[in-house]
């Protein structure tokens, strides 16, 4: 399974049902482009180390973009720009859990469900 970037951030903000539910898919994967957009957000060397010994003690898989992966954004992105607003990153999160035969959970099921091929698990905060 994939771990959409909107379920790790509630999860680092002390959400318990985002942290029953990250603690419960370990090990999972994430999209490079999800542990970039993490790392954007990182304030200090106390969260960055934060981030990286989780990670590592889950066995958290950071797929790579390749080129399958952007193939398959640039496709989805001439599908569905026009009609649904699809954006750069979703779309080579979604690409990337596509290519590697992955359900994508997220929070942000708006932004994925219109995607043919998609599975995606849906996660809501209470």
């Amino acid at each position: 399974m994939i771990v959409d970037t909107d379920v790790l951030v509630w999860f680092y903000r002390g959400y318990e049902s985002a942290k029953k539910t990250v603690l419960s898919a370990v090990p999972f994967k994430v999209s490079a482009i999800t542990y970039i957009e993490l790392l954007e957000g990182i304030r200090n060397k106390e969260e960055l180390n934060k981030l990286k010994k989780d990670f590592s003690e889950w066995g958290v898989e950071i797929l790579q973009i390749n080129e399958n992966i952007s193939l398959k954004a640039i496709a989805l992105v001439e599908k569905y720009k026009l009609s649904h607003n699809l954006e750069l990153a979703d779309s080579l999160i979604a690409a990337t859990a596509l290519e590697n035969n992955e359900n994508l959970l997220t929070g942000n099921f708006k932004h994925y469900s219109y995607v043919k091929n998609l599975n995606v698990n849906k996660f809501a905060l209470p």
